[in-house]
Protein backbone atom coordinates (compact mmCIF):
# COMPACT_ATOMS: atom_id res chain seq x y z
CA UNK A 1 0.00 0.00 0.00
CA UNK A 2 1.29 3.35 -1.37
CA UNK A 3 0.47 6.55 0.96
CA UNK A 4 0.28 9.34 -1.63
CA UNK A 5 0.38 13.09 -0.40
CA UNK A 6 -0.79 15.50 -2.22
CA UNK A 7 -2.75 18.36 -2.85
CA UNK A 8 -5.74 18.21 -4.74
CA UNK A 9 -5.54 21.12 -6.94
CA UNK A 10 -1.46 20.39 -8.23
CA UNK A 11 -1.87 18.70 -11.61
CA UNK A 12 1.64 17.11 -10.76
CA UNK A 13 -0.18 15.11 -7.67
CA UNK A 14 -3.18 14.18 -10.72
CA UNK A 15 -0.50 12.47 -12.77
CA UNK A 16 0.60 10.86 -10.34
CA UNK A 17 -3.11 9.33 -8.74
CA UNK A 18 -3.72 8.64 -12.55
CA UNK A 19 0.03 6.83 -12.79
CA UNK A 20 -1.12 4.70 -9.44
CA UNK A 21 -4.25 3.55 -10.45
CA UNK A 22 -3.50 3.40 -14.60
CA UNK A 23 -0.97 0.71 -12.52
CA UNK A 24 -3.39 -1.28 -10.40
CA UNK A 25 -1.14 -0.31 -6.97
CA UNK A 26 -3.36 -0.07 -4.25
CA UNK A 27 -2.77 3.85 -2.64
CA UNK A 28 -4.28 5.93 0.14
CA UNK A 29 -4.91 9.34 -0.62
CA UNK A 30 -3.83 12.14 1.65
CA UNK A 31 -4.79 15.39 0.83
CA UNK A 32 -1.63 17.72 2.40
CA UNK A 33 -3.69 20.94 2.40
CA UNK A 34 -5.76 19.32 5.59
CA UNK A 35 -3.24 16.67 7.07
CA UNK A 36 -0.32 18.13 6.66
CA UNK A 37 2.98 15.77 7.79
CA UNK A 38 3.98 16.32 11.07
CA UNK A 39 7.97 16.97 11.96
CA UNK A 40 8.05 13.65 13.30
CA UNK A 41 7.11 12.12 9.72
CA UNK A 42 9.09 14.45 7.45
CA UNK A 43 11.85 13.57 9.60
CA UNK A 44 11.35 9.77 8.94
CA UNK A 45 10.71 10.47 5.15
CA UNK A 46 13.68 12.56 4.56
CA UNK A 47 15.78 9.61 6.29
CA UNK A 48 14.23 6.83 4.13
CA UNK A 49 14.61 8.53 0.67
CA UNK A 50 17.77 9.85 0.87
CA UNK A 51 17.44 13.13 -0.21
CA UNK A 52 18.60 16.17 0.86
CA UNK A 53 15.97 17.94 2.97
CA UNK A 54 15.91 20.90 0.18
CA UNK A 55 14.10 18.69 -2.18
CA UNK A 56 11.29 18.52 0.42
CA UNK A 57 10.57 22.56 -0.69
CA UNK A 58 8.08 23.38 -3.11
CA UNK A 59 10.09 25.87 -4.22
CA UNK A 60 7.37 26.82 -6.95
CA UNK A 61 4.87 27.70 -4.56
CA UNK A 62 3.29 31.03 -4.24
CA UNK A 63 3.98 30.72 -0.36
CA UNK A 64 7.88 29.47 -0.90
CA UNK A 65 8.03 32.93 -2.57
CA UNK A 66 6.48 34.99 -0.47
CA UNK A 67 8.09 34.00 2.47
CA UNK A 68 11.72 34.45 0.53
CA UNK A 69 12.33 31.06 1.55
CA UNK A 70 15.48 30.81 -1.49
CA UNK A 71 17.33 33.38 0.41
CA UNK A 72 16.67 32.01 4.53
CA UNK A 73 16.63 28.53 3.73
CA UNK A 74 20.59 28.25 3.15
CA UNK A 75 20.81 30.05 7.02
CA UNK A 76 18.20 27.80 8.62
CA UNK A 77 19.52 24.35 10.59
CA UNK A 78 17.40 21.25 9.72
CA UNK A 79 15.60 21.68 13.14
CA UNK A 80 14.42 25.12 11.71
CA UNK A 81 13.51 23.15 8.36
CA UNK A 82 11.58 20.28 9.54
CA UNK A 83 9.63 22.87 12.15
CA UNK A 84 8.97 25.33 8.59
CA UNK A 85 7.57 22.32 6.65
CA UNK A 86 5.17 20.82 9.13
CA UNK A 87 4.17 24.37 9.96
CA UNK A 88 1.89 24.25 6.31
CA UNK A 89 1.52 21.28 3.78
CA UNK A 90 1.89 24.05 0.60
CA UNK A 91 5.45 24.28 1.82
CA UNK A 92 5.98 21.01 1.39
CA UNK A 93 6.66 19.66 -2.79
CA UNK A 94 4.32 16.89 -3.60
CA UNK A 95 3.41 14.16 -4.06
CA UNK A 96 5.09 11.97 -1.98
CA UNK A 97 4.79 8.56 -2.21
CA UNK A 98 5.47 6.75 0.93
CA UNK A 99 5.79 2.76 0.91
CA UNK A 100 7.48 0.53 3.15
CA UNK A 101 11.05 1.79 3.15
CA UNK A 102 10.80 3.69 -0.07
CA UNK A 103 9.91 7.62 -0.35
CA UNK A 104 9.43 9.46 -3.71
CA UNK A 105 9.13 13.37 -3.65
CA UNK A 106 7.38 14.79 -6.74
CA UNK A 107 6.29 12.77 -9.42
CA UNK A 108 9.04 11.28 -12.20
CA UNK A 109 7.79 8.51 -13.56
CA UNK A 110 11.11 6.72 -14.85
CA UNK A 111 11.70 6.83 -10.66
CA UNK A 112 8.08 5.58 -9.80
CA UNK A 113 8.23 2.64 -12.20
CA UNK A 114 11.29 1.23 -10.51
CA UNK A 115 9.55 1.61 -7.17
CA UNK A 116 6.70 0.33 -7.39
CA UNK A 117 6.62 -2.29 -10.49
CA UNK A 118 8.80 -4.70 -9.44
Amino acid sequence: MVLAVCYPRCSTCKKAVKWLEDNSIDYTYRDIKLDNPSEEELRKWHAASGLPLKRFFNTSGMLYKEMKLKDKLPDMSEDEMFALLASDGLLVKRPIAVADSTVLVGFKEAEWNAAFLR
